[in-house]
C-alpha cells in the first residue's frame, strides 16, 4: 500500500470511527474504492496448511547419513523409522558436516517437488522474540514465548508472529495491506475450517467456507419459501440485515449482510468457473479443502481477486502414544492433498502465482516418551509452489541427538530461525513492500534474515 494510500484509509476511518458506523462492511467498501487506482495486474495466492497438534518433525524429515541415523536410531529407539524406508532428499547444495535427510516414507508427491525444485525445507523454526542462544533461554535473559510447549498459546504465536496481544494474525495483517488489489476485497481472506486467528487482520475479516463455498442462511434467501411463504422469507432476511439503533445489533446484521452477499457471489462464481479436471481423493479432509482452495483460485476472475491468503488445517497430530502408526497416516494425507493441489495449480496455469506452506503449534521432542513424542519447540516446514527456490534446505540444520546447542530439553529445538523471518520472506514474494515488513512481523528488525531466500522474486 502506497503512503497515499494509507493516508486516505486512515482519514477515511476516523470520519467513520467518529460517526460510529466502522464495520467489517464499511471497512471492505473502502477497500473496493482504493481499488480503482491500486489493482494489481497479476494474481498471487498464500495457502497456509495447518498441521494441528504439533507434527512430529524428527520423523517428517530424518537423517539419513550413517552418523547421524545411528544417533537418531539409538535416542528415538521404537519410534525411529528404518532408514532402508526413507526417501533420500538430495539438495542441490550439501548441507555442513556430512548431514542427509530424507522424507518419511508416505512422502512421494513431495519428494518429486521437493526433486523438480518446486518444494523447500526451512530447518527449526518456531516461535522466537529475539534471537536466543541455548545459554540465555536457561537464564532467561531474553525475552521468550509466553507458555511455551503449550498447545493454545503456541498456536496463537505461530498464527500472530508472537505478539503478546494474540489479536490479529500474520496472514490477516498482510490481507489488510492487499485488501486495495482487489475489487471484491470481502474474499481476499478465506478459511475452509473454523474461526482463524491467522487470517484476523484489523482491516481484512475472513470468510469461512464449506467444499460447496459459503454455508447459505437458506429460508433468508431470496425467493426462498419459510414456513410455505415468500412474504415470511422475505421478513426473516429485513429482521437479519436491516440497520439497527443498537451498535451491537447493527454490527450483527452488518456482517450477516456482508456474508449472504459473499454467498450470493461466490456460490454464482463456483457454478460458472465448473469443476477441475485434477482428481482430489476423497476422504481425505485436507484434499477436500484444498480442492475447494483450488475452485476458488479458478474462480478468481469472476470474485474480482488478485490477492488471496487461504487458511486450512488437518488435526490429530499430538502424537503423544501410537506415532509410527498415527502419523504414518498423516503423512500419506499431507502427501495426497499437496501433490494433488499442485497438480490443480498446473492445470490452472497458476503454479508461480501460489505458494503453499505448513505450520504447526511446534515441533515434538527427538526424545521417545516410549511409542510416541510429547510437546517440543522448533520444527521443520514445507514451502511448495513454482516461485520457490526449491530442492534446497533453508535455515540452520540442527545438531542431531541430545544435550546438543539447540536442545532445551528432551531434544526440544531451540529455533534458529524465527516465524517473523518465515512470514516476512513469503510475505514481501507476496508483494509487500520492505517499508510495511514490520506491520506483518514485528520482531523482524531484531533478526539477521528478513529474508531467508526460499522464494524467487
Amino acid at each position: 500500500m502506497s503512503e497515499l494510500s494509507r493516508r486516505a484509509f486512515l482519514k477515511r476511518l476516523g470520519y467513520l470511527t467518529a460517526a460510529g458506523v466502522a464495520s467489517p462492511l464499511t471497512l471492505n467498501m473502502m477497500g473496493v474504492a482504493e481499488a480503482a487506482t491500486h489493482t494489481a495486474t497479476d494474481y498471487k495466492a498464500l495457502v497456509c496448511v495447518f498441521l494441528d497438534g504439533g507434527n512430529d518433525q524428527a520423523n517428517t524429515l530424518i537423517p539419513i547419513d550413517t552418523t547421524n541415523y545411528n544417533t537418531y536410531k539409538k535416542v528415538r529407539q521404537d519410534i525411529a523409522l528404518d532408514r532402508s524406508a526413507v526417501l533420500p532428499l538430495r539438495p542441490t547444495t550439501n548441507l555442513a558436516d556430512g548431514l542427509k535427510w530424507g522424507f518419511h516414507p508416505k512422502l512421494t508427491g513431495l519428494n518429486s517437488l521437493f526433486h523438480l525444485k518446486k518444494l523447500a525445507v526451512l530447518q527449526n523454526v518456531g516461535t522466537l522474540i529475539e534471537p536466543t542462544s541455548l545459554a540465555q533461554y536457561k537464564s532467561k535473559s531474553v525475552a521468550l514465548p509466553q507458555k511455551l510447549f503449550a498447545h493454545n498459546s503456541q498456536k496463537d504465536l505461530w498464527e500472530t508472529t508472537a505478539s503478546k496481544a494474540f489479536r490479529e494474525g500474520w496472514g490477516g495483517k498482510i490481507g489488510d495491506l492487499i485488501l486495495n488489489q482487489n475489487t471484491q476485497s470481502m474474499f481476499t481472506c478465506i478459511s475452509t475450517t473454523d474461526n482463524s486467528l491467522f487470517l484476523t487482520g484489523d482491516r481484512s475479516t475472513a470468510i469461512n467456507v464449506s467444499s460447496d463455498g459459503i454455508i447459505p442462511i437458506w429460508y433468508a434467501r431470496e425467493n426462498s419459501w419459510l414456513y410455505n411463504s415468500q412474504k415470511t422469507a422475505a421478513a426473516l432476511r429485513k429482521i437479519i440485515t436491516s440497520p439497527r439503533n443498537n451498535i451491537m445489533e447493527n454490527h450483527i446484521n452488518l456482517v450477516t449482510r456482508r456474508s449472504m452477499e459473499a454467498e450470493k457471489l461466490m456460490s454464482s462464481a463456483l457454478r460458472e468457473s465448473g469443476e477441475l479436471k485434477t482428481q482430489f481423493t476423497t476422504g481425505n479432509s485436507l484434499a477436500d479443502q484444498l480442492k475447494t482452495v483450488a475452485r476458488l483460485i479458478k474462480s478468481r476472475d469472476t470474485l474480482g481477486v488478485k490477492r488471496q491468503v487461504f487458511f486450512v488445517k488437518v488435526g490429530d497430530f499430538d502424537t503423544h502414544s501410537n506415532l509410527l502408526s498415527r502419523h504414518e497416516k498423516l503423512m500419506a494425507v499431507l502427501d495426497d492433498a499437496l501433490s494433488s493441489f499442485y497438480q490443480a495449480t498446473e492445470e490452472l496455469g497458476v503454479t508461480q502465482n501460489v505458494t503453499t506452506f505448513t505450520a504447526s503449534d511446534f515441533g515434538r521432542t527427538f526424545s521417545s516418551n516410549g511409542n510416541g513424542s510429547d510437546h517440543g519447540w522448533g520444527s521443520h516446514h514445507l514451502i511448495m509452489g513454482g516461485a520457490v527456490n526449491g530442492r534446497e534446505f533453508y535455515g540452520k540444520a540442527p545438531e542431531i541427538g541430545l544435550d546438543t546447542p539447540e536442545d532445551v530439553g528432551q531434544g526440544r529445538l531451540l529455533p534458529t530461525s524465527s516465524i517473523d523471518e518465515y512470514s516476512a520472506t513469503l510475505a514481501k514474494w507476496f508483494g509487500v513492500s520492505d517499508s510495511d515488513l514490520g506491520l506483518i512481523a514485528p520482531n523482524l528488525y531484531k533478526f539477521d534474515k528478513p529474508d531467508l531466500g526460499f522464494m524467487s522474486r
